[in-house]
């Protein structure tokens, strides 16, 4: 292989290189910058909740996000970190393989440059042709001597080259031992805020353990609350199946055994709702998920579990409510614990939405995608939190599997 072609396929995976460390630094950055916002977020509304002169459970839960997101934050730094430590590695590589082919040529060069100043007279030149055998082999040797020159031309510009990509990676490398100390300095600025989060976390899981019997109290009351807003939710699906058998009877239409008999527009919508399952949008335009879906270990009280139908968004007061896909307003109630509640169907499947003050809309409202719906409500414990819940029939769903990675 010609060094012309070796110099090629260097620059070449050097190029490669740039491409893909350029590619997963712009990711760690995009992540870095969600997560950052995520953490202003929370720290806005843990400073609402704090307001509140008594100690609310919420806090808790809303500084284990804020703890939770900011390892997440540290992780991201840490992975640039490694990612900075790779780059500089593979830099010092391709510049010591830059420094052995410089090296390589200029003592190539250097030995052409001897050999041609030995010969560099016309008549020795020209006595090297003329001296040939037959004019077939003085042809050649011209050639030989044109190309030589060619040669020693590509090989001084190869030379130049090599030197400019060689001072290229060495200030590169220069650039990415600074951004690694940069990151290092984050690193240490974040596990300082960390460990102090972590001791106001400490604090106040302490103090709130003092209240045991008070939260026992209240994990019995959001339960009873919960299986009211499960019922309000059943009748609505069980008025919603009669309704649409009854449209199927007056239309000769066979209905189904048990579920939703749906037209072929309502079916329509329903495939369109699925074919968005990981790609709705928030039921509010900023919030954090502070209550997750599905049965959850107690964030105080040991051996306790808690279990969740949907999924509780911390936002900011007076947040509007949106509705996540275009449907028809279902169902209004209100339910002790989850304020006004409105139900919108889409095809089969039927979002909640819970922990209103106001409601901007009224049953049987065609609605459209992000329409505000209604104003979420602040109890006194400065707890701003929508509750959120998704159904396909009768059948629960976990939110969080259809809502976008981040509120938009």
């Amino acid at each position: 292989m010609s060094k012309l072609s070796k110099y090629i396929i260097l620059l070449v995976i050097v190029v490669l290189q740039q491409s893909l460390f350029a590619q997963s630094k712009k990711e760690l950055e995009n992540k870095k910058k969600q997560l950052q916002k995520e953490i202003k977020q929370t720290e806005s509304l843990l400073e609402e909740t704090k307001k509140s002169k008594k100690l609310s459970l919420n806090q808790l839960v809303t500084l284990n996000k804020k703890i939770s997101v900011r390892e997440q934050l540290i992780q991201t730094i840490q992975a640039e970190i490694r990612l900075a430590e790779k780059q500089i590695k593979e830099n010092k590589e391709v510049i010591t393989s830059l420094e052995n082919d410089l090296q390589k040529l200029k003592e190539e060069y250097a030995r052409m440059i001897y050999y041609a100043y030995k010969n560099q007279d016309a008549y020795s030149r020209i006595m090297f042709i003329f001296s040939a055998q037959d004019f077939s082999q003085a042809y050649r040797r011209l050639k030989y001597m044109q190309q030589y020159s060619y040669y020693r031309q590509k090989q001084a510009e190869m030379i130049e080259k090599t030197q400019e990509l060689l001072n290229k990676k060495n200030a590169e490398l220069e650039e990415k031992k600074r951004q690694k100390q940069q990151l290092l300095d984050i690193e240490e600025q974040e596990k300082q805020v960390l460990a102090k989060e972590k001791t106001e976390q400490e604090k106040t899981l302490t103090q709130l353990q003092e209240q045991e019997k008070e939260l026992l109290k209240k994990i019995r009351e959001k339960e009873q609350e919960q299986k009211q807003l499960q019922l309000a939710i059943q009748r609505i699906i069980e008025e919603e199946i009669r309704k649409s058998r009854e449209k199927a009877n007056n239309q000769g239409v066979k209905p189904t055994e048990k579920g939703l008999t749906l037209t072929p527009e309502a079916q329509k919508l329903s495939n369109t709702f699925e074919a968005n399952k990981g790609k709705l949008p928030w039921p509010v335009a900023e919030g954090i998920i502070t209550g997750k879906h599905g049965e959850q270990p107690h964030p105080v009280l040991k051996g306790i579990t808690i279990k969740n139908n949907g999924v509780d968004i911390s936002t900011k007061k007076d947040a509007p409510v949106r509705a996540v896909f275009e449907g028809e307003v279902t169902g209004l109630a209100t339910v002790p614990g989850f304020g006004k509640v409105v139900m919108i169907r889409h095809g089969e499947y039927l979002s909640v939405y819970s922990n209103l003050r106001d409601v901007l809309v009224k049953k049987g409202d065609k609605i459209k995608t992000k329409q505000n719906i209604g104003v979420v409500e602040t109890d006194d414990n400065g707890k701003t939190e929508v509750h959120f819940e998704i159904w396909k029939g009768s059948t629960l769903m976990n939110p969080e599997t259809w809502l976008y990675l981040t509120s938009q």
